[in-house]
């Protein structure tokens, strides 16, 4: 795409407020910024102290020697508050503290402490995604992130389908940099409906599946600002927006056009901050996706360019029990069974195996049994 000469059109404003701003160019923007900015400003190098030092007491208008009595009485030291022959352990707050953050940190572990609950596995999970990543360097300095890089939040929502949709909160949060293309981000997307089995195996239910969804039916495409990006990267996919772009032409809406999403990188596309856009895969499985901010590399990002796209948050998922023990998670899903105290009905793997078949594995009344893929197995 070619960029805007009038670089108002290249600085993101809200078209309506709190809410998503106008359309701009990606690459526009990223130059925008670059241009206004010194090479410091976005450099990834670490500046040496005395520097540091001078550059900040110049900004805030002190003296040197004001500068190291600020240091002095800011310095690590002055904020201990364990035994100088301990190592510092930062989850112990001294029994009667008198800084006020420290007051109010005791408080909060007085607290915790007459809870019973506590953090599960997949909160834990959560804020590790979340640190781990922080200020990260790869080993080789081919795999670093260059600077001046366009780093974008995307949000992927459910499917419309979902039955609590109306709760409206994002699957996933991915950041992507602007030289990733929309096939990348196509294949980063983790959709239950992605891993779905086919077929009734009711008669043999030891026979594996040769394929997933996801390996069968390829074709998928994104929409953005009037744009189908379709997948066309194996024999197999077929165009499936020419559909919606022919009933548009059919009732004289404005015309779509189409490009390959492996083919288009996120610096190429014209986008609204805040919109929501659509993703859809499986024929009918449609997600919004929302690019809910667009920034310059600074030097505390993750730097290792093979780590993106990069998952910084997965929603968790109550799991399906099963409808017998209701211990294990779901792994069949039965219809018109007899066996089954409602209709569909979901089963753990033994559970199903003991109602319906006998010692020698053969089938016992009449039924129809459906692999069954849990969407919260993923957390």
């Amino acid at each position: 795409m070619a960029t805007s000469t009038d670089t108002k059109t290249n600085i993101p404003d809200y078209e309506y407020l709190d809410v998503n701003t106008n359309i701009f160019h990606i690459d526009a923007f990223r130059s925008e910024w670059l241009n206004r900015l010194q090479p410091s400003d976005f450099s990834f190098q670490e500046e040496d102290q005395e520097t540091s030092d001078a550059h900040f007491a110049a900004e805030m208008g002190i003296s040197a020697e004001t500068m190291d009595e600020l240091k002095s009485a800011c310095s690590l030291d002055s904020l201990r508050c364990h035994p100088e022959d301990q190592p510092p352990d930062p989850e112990v707050v001294p029994p009667d503290p008198t800084l006020k953050t420290l007051v109010q940190r005791k408080k909060k572990q007085d607290h915790k402490a007459t809870l019973k609950s506590s953090k599960n596995r997949h909160d834990l999970y959560a804020d590790e995604l979340e640190r781990l990543t922080f200020g990260t360097r790869p080993e080789a300095v081919t795999d670093m992130i260059p600077e001046g890089e366009i780093i974008l939040t995307m949000n992927i929502y459910y499917p419309a389908t979902f039955e609590k949709f109306s709760h409206v909160r994002p699957h996933l949060t991915l950041l992507m940099t602007g030289s990733h293309t929309l096939a990348e981000l196509r294949d980063a997307i983790c959709c239950v409906s992605d891993l779905q089995v086919c077929g009734e195996f009711s008669n043999t239910p030891d026979m594996a599946p040769d394929f997933i969804s996801k390996d069968h039916f390829k074709s998928s495409f994104f929409y953005f600002e009037g744009v189908f990006y379709n997948d066309m990267r194996y024999p197999e996919c077929q165009d499936i927006s020419i559909t919606t772009i022919e009933w548009a032409r059919d009732r004289n809406f404005p015309p779509y056009t189409q490009a390959k999403m492996e083919d288009t990188r996120f610096v190429d596309l014209k986008v609204k901050v805040g919109f929501p856009y659509l993703y859809c895969h499986q024929g009918d499985c449609e997600h919004l996706v929302i690019i809910t901010d667009i920034r310059l590399t600074h030097k505390n990002d993750c730097l290792d360019k093979k780590l993106y796209p990069l998952l910084t948050h997965k929603h968790r998922v109550v799991t399906t029990k099963c409808a017998v023990c209701h211990i294990y998670i779901g792994r069949w899903l039965t219809t018109n069974d007899q066996f089954a105290p409602s209709n569909p009905c979901t089963f753990c793997e033994k559970c199903f195996r003991m109602l319906h078949y006998d010692t020698e594995g053969e089938k016992l009344g009449e039924f129809q049994a459906f692999p069954y893929v849990d969407r919260g197995a993923f957390n």
